[in-house]
């Protein structure tokens, strides 16, 4: 990898961002042609493909001898291979981007590895860029597009705590998890059981965690972990394109990534099961071991 510029890298990929943010603002999702893939949860809209259409044309110009994956032109069976491999997601929230709420965002990463080594995140309804580089760190950015601090917006580096507290466990977090499309079979049997046992109150055999969230996008989730602003990210069944710019935010910003089931501490980009906690000073094991105790026998199984 090092004969890659990984800043050059991150600057073309938050240009395409701000750019592939605009056409996001500017799409009507009232107005604009919808379909569905898996099930009727399962959104795709004309955007989605226009966003991923415009990506791949600026990055594959730009770097020619990369493979690209993305959201709306996967086929089943494509493997993300060792070579230096864009991987996107037009439109992570597809869902709240019909519905229109604003909790959505272009998803750019780069795999080199097999590994995340850059990532750029952006939800342009609130002018909010997340970015990392392996090795360089990982920061927010708010309102360059809005003119903030004379067009450079205001950076911060993550996490945003000066001095994040310890993860003292569950019943102290607050978690982040995804119903997905997928709405029957063993994958959701296991995830609204895991959801009941997080809620419930210790004497009932519960975690008693401060409170469930659902951002509706994977990425933003992970971000939001990144930053400090939730402790906990538990998700089954999203793609490498989901979580790769995202998972490089949190590895650059002190989090750490394990498997959404049980026993694995070096989860593989498309493993599609994941588990994100936040940087503290202490507690991280023992806050992924609590949660694989939550989550007992149950197991997620997803096809690649």
């Amino acid at each position: 990898m090092a004969d890659i510029n990984l800043q050059q890298i991150l600057e073309t990929l938050i240009e395409v961002a701000h750019e592939a943010g605009r056409m996001m603002l500017e799409a009507n999702p009232t107005d604009i042609d919808q379909g569905t893939k898996l099930n009727s949860a399962d959104i795709v809209t004309a955007a989605d493909k226009a966003v991923e259409a415009f990506v791949t044309s600026r990055l594959t110009a730009a770097y020619p001898t990369f493979e690209f994956v993305g959201e709306e032109t996967y086929k089943p069976g494509t493997k993300i291979t060792s070579a230096p491999t864009f991987i996107v997601d037009p439109i992570d929230g597809t869902t709240n981007f019909v519905h229109g709420f604003p909790s959505a965002c272009i998803s750019l990463g780069l795999a080199v590895d097999r590994k995340p080594a850059v990532g750029v995140v952006y939800n342009p309804w609130q002018d909010t860029l997340y970015s990392a580089t392996r090795g360089g760190g990982a920061f927010m950015t708010v309102g360059a597009k809005w003119g903030l601090e004379g067009g450079k917006g205001r950076k911060s580096k993550l996490p945003l705590a000066k001095n994040p507290i310890p993860l003292a466990g569950l019943d102290t977090a607050l978690v982040s998890i995804e119903w997905g499309s997928q709405r029957d079979g063993i994958n959701y049997e296991v995830k609204t059981e895991v959801f009941k046992k997080l809620c419930a109150t210790k004497e009932s055999g519960g975690a008693m965690v401060h409170s469930l969230r659902s951002m509706g996008s994977a990425a933003l989730n992970i971000c939001a972990v990144a930053a400090g602003q939730l402790d906990v990210y538990w998700e089954g069944g999203c793609w490498a394109w989901d979580v790769c710019a995202g998972w490089c935010i949190l590895s650059e910003a002190g989090g750490v990534m394990a498997d959404g089931n049980p026993g694995n501490w070096t989860p593989e980009l498309d493993s599609r099961r994941y588990l994100a906690v936040r940087y503290a000073p202490s507690g991280q094991k023992e806050m992924v071991e609590q949660f694989w105790r939550v989550i007992g026998g149950g197991r997620m199984e997803y096809e690649h």
